[in-house]
């Protein structure tokens, strides 16, 4: 990094003259040398050498921090520093003022994020393709994601934006109707969002490598890059959407609600926080398919189709005997209920956490009722805390016993969650296709996850649940 103008005038300051700065939104931290803070805190910067990353101090805490999400206070001397982001102008009402600030925040922030996206793109995307001697593209795609799908978009948006700011009267710039008119394009992050965990743990695999080390910190170097290795980068995306709502929020705070683009920044917001809620919600969804993923790979003598092909959703388990003809045996069983399925393995007798694959029941086609104690008349045999899964011609019939009157109320209560989660995804349309990443070390005999390495789903408004299989 070169020591500029900003940094001599930040070694003017005496220790007890540090510039004070306020947070203007959250700062949510995945990395220790990172500084959290909420919107509000006030903090210390201690070298702000670099325009986009500060480094500051909270107490006893230090690290770096985005420049663009604190305001200075000018008490401290930002004024004097133009720099520090301290966008103050004479002549306008306070309210204009305020909201001419969050405008060009808005879009200082923005330009500086197709800088960074820039930098991964070309300074790390593009070297790392020429060493096909040291990655795959299939490793590029774990760690990288969708990011050159993001960088195309936030460069298209950007355009839009300046068209829409006025740079002489900021305060009457009108881009609340950018937002809108983007909101389905800033889906294209959930997929990154969903991506980055794996991303992390790929990247975090390869620097156990010295050369890997070395090479990405010489990508960073010959493009001048801030100095924050390549995960601290890759998180960028993922901080920049649940950012927008923050900044949107703080454009209709400044706002009058007689100004031309009061309703648009209003609508705004609500499209971006639909945005930021759809892609937590996929997130959950996809956490879900890779517990399920893992759960299937530690079955063993696995048979037939993979859960995840028609299922999307544990909803309850526990264990039950089971009550089949044609000789009504009673089997001990470990019971799994999903959306559109139930399975039931058999416990092993020595090593009691090791589960064998017994069968499936399809509950699309059973109906689930509520058995008295007594008597039961289509096995002729007595029963106690029963359900009853038939079939809709009578030819197949389970009883699953309980041995407690709660736990068969517990599970007729599962079973109705299930019959309502299938019939609320078909009328939405929200149908499990989210890209899913089982560990090779789940593969074995049996196992329904041997012969692939990742399942590839993800969610459709109009669309029937399908599932791809990428072979190794």
């Amino acid at each position: 990094l070169q020591w500029g103008p900003e940094t001599c005038l930040l070694r003017r300051y005496s220790p007890l003259k540090r510039i004070q700065t306020a947070a203007l939104w959250d700062h949510v931290t995945m990395d220790e040398r990172e500084l959290g803070f909420k919107a509000g805190d006030v903090i210390q910067v201690v070298d702000a050498t670099n325009k986009e990353w500060w480094w500051g101090r909270i107490g006893d805490n230090e690290g770096w921090f985005p420049a663009c999400f604190v305001r200075t206070d000018e008490r401290a001397g930002a004024k004097e520093w133009p720099g520090l982001g301290s966008y103050s102008g004479p002549g306008l009402p306070g309210k204009e003022q305020m909201r001419a600030n969050v405008i060009k925040e808005i879009m200082s922030t923005e330009r500086d994020y197709i800088n960074h996206l820039k930098d991964i793109c070309e300074g790390y995307i593009k070297q790392c393709r020429r060493r096909t001697d040291m990655f795959t593209e299939e490793q590029l795609c774990s760690i990288f994601g969708n990011v050159e799908e993001i960088y195309k978009f936030q460069r298209k948006f950007l355009r839009i934006l300046e068209k829409k700011y006025d740079k002489e009267q900021p305060h009457l710039s009108e881009i609340g109707r950018c937002f809108l008119e983007g909101q389905v394009h800033f889906q294209i992050y959930s997929e990154y969002c969903n991506n980055h965990p794996n991303a992390c743990v790929q990247l975090s695999s390869l620097t156990k490598a010295s050369k890997y080390v070395l090479f990405f910190e010489a990508c960073r170097l010959l493009r001048k890059m801030i100095d924050i290795s390549l995960d601290g980068f890759l998180l960028t995306p993922v901080q920049k959407i649940c950012k927008y709502p923050l900044q949107l929020a703080e454009l209709l705070k400044y706002t009058n609600p007689g100004h031309r683009e009061y309703r648009d920044v209003e609508a705004a917001l609500d499209a971006m926080r639909n945005v930021a809620r759809l892609i937590n919600e996929r997130k959950r969804r996809l956490e879900n398919l890779e517990k399920i993923a893992r759960w299937q790979g530690s079955i063993e003598g696995w048979e037939g189709a993979d859960v995840l092909s028609r299922s999307s959703h544990l909803i309850f388990s526990g264990e039950l005997t089971k009550v089949s003809p044609p000789h009504a045996r009673s089997q001990q069983r470990m019971f799994f209920l999903f959306d559109h399925q139930i399975v039931y393995c058999k416990k092993d007798l020595l090593r009691r956490d090791t589960l064998y694959y017994k069968g499936r029941l399809d509950t699309d086609r059973m109906e689930i009722t509520d058995v008295q104690d007594g008597k039961e008349n289509h096995l002729n045999v007595s029963v106690k805390n029963t359900l009853r899964l038939r079939s809709p011609s009578g030819e197949e019939v389970h009883l699953l016993c309980a041995k407690k009157p709660e736990q068969k109320q517990r599970w007729l209560r599962a079973f109705a969650e299930e019959r309502r989660r299938v019939r609320s995804d078909r009328e939405t349309g929200r149908m499990p296709r989210m890209s899913v990443h089982v560990p090779h070390q789940l593969g074995g005999p049996g196992c329904g996850f041997s012969s692939f390495r990742f399942l590839t789903m993800s969610f459709s408004d109009r669309s029937t649940s399908t599932l791809q299989k990428s072979r190794r």
